[in-house]
């Protein structure tokens, strides 16, 4: 089967098995199959390649992690002929979680793989659970992907009565390659409470487990994070067929952090923010089917090829950016030198036909905390000032060096929109236009939209945001958006839809040549 269902019993002791504790058994199994390791929250696979991908699973004791392979044969997964590939022994060191990378696979292809994990003593495998994912083609093939972001934020968690987190359901019915997770992959600074009252008088119900009834703190509370939302079916199917490239933002540690931040919350004893990043990183790491080895820096900013139409660069806005109250005018910092080099030496370097910037903030909405600015745009007109600096030279700079067709994408706003950027609206004249759409959430609270700010020239386009703040996923202001690029034309076609897959706006881009 593709994905176990996971039993009320388990998920009501689930804090057990997503803070890292190995349990004896998983509650609600066979006194048989107790005998045996369970893989306790499916499979994953991401940071696919022309030759491989990473493949993820979870075990509830120590045990070693195996992956049988097999290619598609008219639709059927042929193990007959499968390989065997050990794995890393999952132990309590990391949660129980595992990842291998899979290579010398054929581009372009489906592949079947079927994960089990087997004692120690070799004696007795768990049950395996099977999925699929299609290496990256070679040449000039049809791509399709999504993005999104923000999961299981604001209050708004798995509630059974709306069948979890339907959202999912709904990008897998459009079969995409890939699914780019644009950040808040989890919000651990958001308990979730066992029900909400809604403004109709309706009654929101969350499913909770220990970890998610406080903010994130320890190792363990940042593990159980990620546990929450794999408990979710849809999650689970979802991840078992459609592999992912997934970037951090900041609720993944706490809203609005930057480094060196010392809190002033009430609701967290352990105050440095710098301690709290280190737990919520290397629970990302092992909950998310990351190949750490492609990150530059060995964390989150890296680059994928996906045939010979597009090329994805995934960012990161977290890590080295400022304070939130450094001074607007000044010479802010949002990617830091290195990566920002990276990116232009990147994008100018690459062949594809389209460039796919993966962000995690938007470049033009003016995103506030509190009296500061936590976003790129500073929110004053005007020249670039700020982490607009920074921003400013990278699209200066591509310029000057004739690259084109660049595209930005987004979520972290909890709305979805498209913006048009160009030097004929702007207070600076050095760049070429681009586009940049946002999308999301995928799973929370639903806000904006925001106040654009014009330094760089945007244009709102189309946007689809809720009429209050933080509306539920009942009110129809979930969000994923869709690229498909032709492999004839090269045209790439861009949808903004709602959580049911319906399409709110869409517009196709001729590459320039």
């Amino acid at each position: 089967m593709t994905n176990e269902r996971v039993s009320r019993r388990t998920v009501l002791r689930a804090g057990a098995v997503g803070a890292g504790v190995l349990a004896a058994g998983v509650p609600g199994v066979a006194l048989a199959t107790r005998q045996r390791p369970v893989l306790t929250h499916g499979v994953q696979t991401g940071d696919v390649t022309t030759d491989g991908a990473i493949v993820w699973t979870r075990a509830d004791r120590p045990a070693r992690m195996l992956v049988e392979v097999a290619y598609d044969r008219d639709g059927v997964a042929d193990f007959r002929r499968s390989r065997v590939v050990r794995g890393p022994v999952l132990t309590p060191e990391t949660g129980g979680t595992g990842k291998l990378r899979l290579d010398h696979l054929a581009p372009g292809r489906t592949v079947h793989y079927r994960v089990t994990a087997e004692d120690l003593d070799g004696r007795a495998r768990s049950e395996a659970l099977t999925g699929s994912f299609r290496t990256a083609p070679a040449g000039r093939e049809d791509v399709r992907f999504t993005w999104s972001g923000d999961v299981a934020g604001q209050g708004w968690g798995i509630n059974p009565d709306i069948g979890g987190m339907t959202a999912y359901r709904s990008m897998l019915a459009r079969r995409p390659d890939f699914f780019l997770h644009s950040g808040d992959t989890v919000y651990a600074d958001g308990p979730l409470a066992e029900t909400v009252a809604l403004p109709d008088g309706r009654v929101w119900r969350n499913l909770v487990t220990r970890e998610k009834t406080k903010v994130a703190e320890t190792l363990d509370e940042y593990r159980g994070q990620f546990a929450y939302n794999m408990l979710d079916e849809n999650v689970r199917a979802f991840a078992a067929r459609v592999p992912s490239v997934v970037q951090w933002d900041d609720h993944e540690v706490t809203n609005n952090w930057y480094p060196g931040e010392i809190l002033d919350l009430p609701q967290y004893t352990e105050k440095r923010v710098d301690v709290l990043a280190a737990r919520a990183f290397r629970a990302f790491h092992e909950w998310q089917p990351i190949d750490e080895r492609r990150a530059v820096d060995g964390r989150v900013y890296r680059s994928f090829s996906y045939g010979r139409h597009v090329e994805v660069f995934v960012l990161d806005m977290r890590t080295y950016k400022d304070a939130n109250n450094s001074p607007r005018d000044g010479r802010g910092v949002v990617l830091g030198a290195r990566q920002a080099r990276w990116l232009v030496d990147g994008l100018a370097r690459s062949t594809a036909t389209w460039k796919i910037v993966a962000a995690d903030l938007p470049i033009g909405l003016t995103v506030p905390d509190g009296a500061d600015i936590e976003g790129v745009a500073n929110g004053l007109p005007g020249v670039p000032g700020g982490r607009e600096h920074e921003l400013a030279g990278v699209l200066r700079t591509l310029a000057r060096r004739r690259v084109r067709n660049v595209v930005w994408l987004t979520a972290d706003v909890h709305y979805t929109a498209a913006h048009h950027y160009s030097p004929d609206r702007a207070a600076v004249g050095d760049f070429d236009p681009f586009w940049e759409f946002v999308s999301g959430p995928l799973h929370a609270g639903a806000f904006g939209p925001n106040t654009l700010d014009p330094t760089f020239g945007p244009e709102a386009v189309f946007t689809h945001a809720p009429p209050r703040a933080n509306t539920s996923p009942l009110e129809g202001f979930q969000h994923f958006g869709e690229v498909r690029v032709d492999g004839g034309s090269g045209a790439l076609t861009v949808w903004l839809r709602d959580g049911q897959g319906v399409s709110l706006w869409s517009r196709t881009l001729a590459p320039q040549r």
